[in-house]
C-alpha cells in the first residue's frame, strides 16, 4: 500500500497523512493517532526516500563513538542501548549512523555531521562533568539527547538517565542492614558522570550510619571482567578485607566472583556482592533465582526512551529541555547474606 491509497482509506489528503506520520505539530493528536493506527492495520511502510525529499530531513540519527582504551563506551553494555534505540528508529523509518572516531576527532565528527546534513539529531554518550560537547552541539544547532547527565554544565539540555546515586545508596544500605561494615566499592571510571554519582550514593549511605569511606577498598576502573577480578583480588589480600562489595556492572561482578572463589571463599556466604545493570539480553543473571543481588535498570529501555525523546524533538512535538530519570529496582539474589564477622 502506498501513501495515496492509505490517505484514500482515511478520507484525508496525502499531505495530512504524511505530516501525521512524521509528527508535525500542526496535525492534532486525534488525527495522528488515527493515521498511526491505520498504518499499522494496513501494514503501511513509508517510503523513506520520499519523506527525505518532502521534509528535507535525513531520516537518520547519529551516534559518535570515541574509541580509546579506557572509555566506558567500549563496554559491551552499549550494545543493549543501541538495540533499544534501534527499535524506535526502525519503527519510525529512521536509519542509524554510527561514527567510530579517535578521541581527538570527536569534535570534527560532529561538525561534519552538521555540514553534510547526514543526520537529523544525535545521541550523546558517556557524559563527563562539565562536558564541552553539550556546548558544541548547542552551538551547531543539532538536536541531541544525552544518555546520562553532565554535572556542572551551564547550558540546559535533554537527557535520559538512571538514578545512579540512589541505586548505589540503596545497595549500600541493604548491605549495612545485613550487618556489613567493611563494604568495598568497585566503580567505573570516575571522570564519567555516572561513576561520580554512584560513588556519592555509596558514601552518603555510609555517612548516614556514622561510617567513613575507606580509600583502601575503593577502586575506579574500566568496567571489565579483568578489572573487577584484579580489584577484588587485591582487596581480599588486605589485613582488613571487605565483607561485602558494591560493583558497577554485571561484567565486573563476574571478575569479583572469580577473585572470591580463588581466595577460597564463597560469594554470598563469606563475601556479599551487589552488582548494577544485570538486565542484559546476552548475559542473564540466572533464571528462576538471580545469581547476583542487583540494582536493576534496563539499558535497552534507556535506549528506547532516549531515541523516542530525540525523535519527538526532531519532529517539533516537544519544546524546551526534556529530562527523564529512571529508577533502578533492587533485586535480591544469591550473592548476599548476613555479615559473618
Amino acid at each position: 500500500m502506498n501513501l495515496k491509497e492509505l490517505a484514500r482509506k482515511l478520507d484525508l489528503s496525502p499531505t495530512t497523512v504524511s505530516r501525521a506520520l512524521n509528527g508535525y505539530p500542526e496535525v492534532n493528536e486525534a488525527t495522528r493517532e488515527r493515521v498511526a493506527a491505520a498504518a499499522k492495520r494496513y501494514n503501511y511502510q513509508p517510503n523513506t526516500r520520499a519523506i527525505r525529499l518532502a521534509t528535507g530531513r535525513a531520516m537518520a540519527v547519529g551516534h559518535v563513538i570515541p574509541v580509546m582504551t579506557r572509555h566506558e563506551i567500549v563496554n559491551p553494555v552499549f550494545a543493549d542501548f543501541i538495540a533499544g534505540a534501534g527499535e524506535i528508529y526502525s519503527r519510525n523509518g529512521y536509519d542509524m549512523l554510527l561514527s567510530v572516531v579517535p578521541d581527538d576527532n570527536e569534535e570534527r565528527a560532529y561538525r561534519e555531521l552538521k555540514s553534510r546534513g547526514t543526520v537529523d539529531g544525535v545521541i550523546l554518550h558517556a557524559p563527563r562533568m562539565k562536558d564541552e560537547r553539550i556546548g558544541l552541539l548547542t552551538d551547531l544547532d543539532i538536536p541531541f539527547v544525552v544518555h546520562g547527565r553532565a554535572t556542572g554544565s551551564p547550558l540546559p539540555y535533554n537527557w535520559v538517565d538512571v538514578n545512579n546515586r540512589r541505586a548505589f545508596q540503596r545497595a549500600t544500605e541493604f548491605l549495612l542492614d545485613l550487618g556489613h561494615r567493611r563494604i568495598g566499592l568497585v566503580n567505573g571510571l570516575e571522570f564519567m558522570d555516572f561513576a561520580i554519582r554512584r560513588r556519592s550514593g555509596y558514601e552518603d549511605a555510609l555517612a548516614a550510619r556514622g561510617l567513613s569511606a575507606d580509600p583502601a577498598i575503593m577502586v575506579s576502573e574500566e568496567m571489565t571482567e579483568t578489572a573487577g577480578h584484579r580489584a577484588v583480588r587485591d582487596m581480599l589480600k588486605q589485613p582488613q578485607p571487605p565483607t561485602a562489595l558494591v560493583v558497577s556492572s554485571m561484567i565486573m561482578g563476574l571478575g569479583a566472583r572469580r577473585a572470591i572463589e580463588e581466595a577460597g571463599l564463597r560469594m554470598g556466604r563469606d563475601v556479599s556482592v551487589i552488582i548494577h545493570d544485570d538486565e542484559l539480553s546476552y548475559l542473564r543473571n540466572g533464571e528462576d533465582v538471580p545469581i547476583f543481588t542487583a540494582t536493576r535498570s534496563s539499558v535497552r529501555e534507556a535506549g528506547r526512551q532516549a531515541a523516542d525523546m530525540l525523535l519527538s524533538i526532531i519532529s517539533g512535538r516537544e519544546g524546551g529541555p526534556r529530562e527523564l530519570l529512571l529508577e533502578a529496582e533492587l533485586i535480591i539474589g544469591q550473592s548476599t547474606g548476613p555479615c559473618r564477622g
